[in-house]
């Protein structure tokens, strides 16, 4: 048992799964640590931590906030008020709920929690999980007592006293995928003696990806290629009927994979989006990987996800722009070349940190005066 029996905190963030599911493994580690753990969440209002955290057994409160659109609209006439009526609603919050420390995972959410708290002195850590830090976390670094990161050099953007090498928390079925090839085969109803390509084309479903996994699709079964192919629920239906009317063989389609232990397990290289979170697994999983990253977030934030790993030879990278034409070619140049998908998976394992949640929770826990 730790040195805390006893422990209240309010983790606050959220927005996406990249923010959220780091946050729900905090405080799953945190319940591993302390006996008697309080823990509040603060999300905001119809995001998706709403729904997801209270899935995973803890208590939830929306603000309602949103942050500035980049295009002139009508709705940034909202930011202010809503802001001002989070800040009001995060004051009360924090003064009900007395917590020991307050942590902040990005996102918009994370901001007014974060400022009330730092201001009534109460300890506060951050958890930055990009290589370029979103807006939020910029602006709460200052009063925040420690910054937990995922990617070297981050001095540019932090003060280096605050920094801790954390990496991101990931789940745990995922770095457990040792001993699973034989259950993975079965799953997806794949053969043991091809070649298997697992695409994720994101929850929603990624455009370009799924653009690009059409065009090539043929190139990968005609050189013994199999395909698992997430399409995200949006796409799903038109690759059902592209490759049912094409009666293609060897092509696993599915909207969401629930199993990506099993996914991971059995791919010999992947195609994958380059948020945070993907790119922290496929360095735990140590798969080769060809990101694809979506030029349609903040700061592009994804293309430097990605160079991290690919300025050190640790995995590959298409633009989006080029990926319907390149796709194919640089997955079959690759896929069959073994002693190149060494090297990639040998370069992984130098971003791999499995202990992700539990030296987050030590900087917590060495944070609280």
């Amino acid at each position: 048992m730790h040195q805390y029996e006893k422990l209240r905190v309010i983790i606050s963030g959220g927005g996406t799964g990249g923010h959220v599911f780091p946050a729900i493994a905090i405080a799953d580690a945190l319940k591993k640590k302390v006996q008697f753990l309080q823990v509040l969440f603060v999300g905001a209002k119809g995001k998706m931590e709403m729904e997801q955290v209270p899935k995973a057994g803890y208590h939830i409160l929306g603000l309602n906030i949103s942050g500035l659109q980049r295009k002139i609209t009508y709705k940034n006439l909202f930011v202010i008020p809503r802001l001002i009526s989070s800040m009001i609603k995060a004051k009360n919050i924090v003064k009900r709920f007395k917590p020991d420390v307050v942590v902040g995972v990005g996102g918009y959410a994370s901001g007014p929690v974060v400022h009330v708290a730092s201001k009534r002195k109460i300890p506060c850590v951050i958890q930055e999980q990009n290589s370029y830090p979103g807006l939020t976390n910029r602006l709460l670094a200052r009063r925040a007592d420690s910054i937990c990161v995922a990617y070297d050099g981050m001095d540019k953007y932090f003060p280096k006293s605050k920094i801790y090498f954390t990496g991101n928390p990931v789940r745990q079925d995922i770095i457990d995928i040792e001993n699973k090839y034989e259950e993975a085969v079965k799953f997806f109803g794949l053969s043991d003696q091809k070649k298997t390509l697992l695409v994720l084309g994101g929850s929603l479903g990624a455009k370009t990806i799924n653009k690009s996994v059409m065009a090539n699709i043929n190139l990968f079964i005609d050189n013994n290629i199999q395909v698992i192919w997430q399409t995200g629920k949006l796409y799903y239906p038109q690759a059902t009927k592209f490759v049912n009317d094409r009666a293609m063989v060897g092509v696993k389609i599915l909207p969401f994979i629930d199993r990506m232990d099993l996914a991971y397990t059995v791919c010999d290289m992947l195609v994958s989006r380059a948020g945070a979170i993907s790119v922290s697994e496929i360095c735990v999983v140590q798969k080769p990987a060809i990101f694809i990253p979506s030029p349609n977030v903040a700061e592009d934030h994804q293309t430097k996800n990605a160079l991290a790993l690919v300025n050190h030879n640790a995995a590959l990278l298409v633009k989006d722009s080029q990926a319907v034409e390149k796709l194919g070619n640089v997955v079959l140049n690759n896929i069959f070349d073994d002693e190149k998908i060494y090297r990639l998976k040998e370069k992984l394992t130098g971003f791999t940190v499995k202990d992700s949640a539990d030296r987050i929770t030590s900087v917590i826990m060495s944070s609280i005066k």
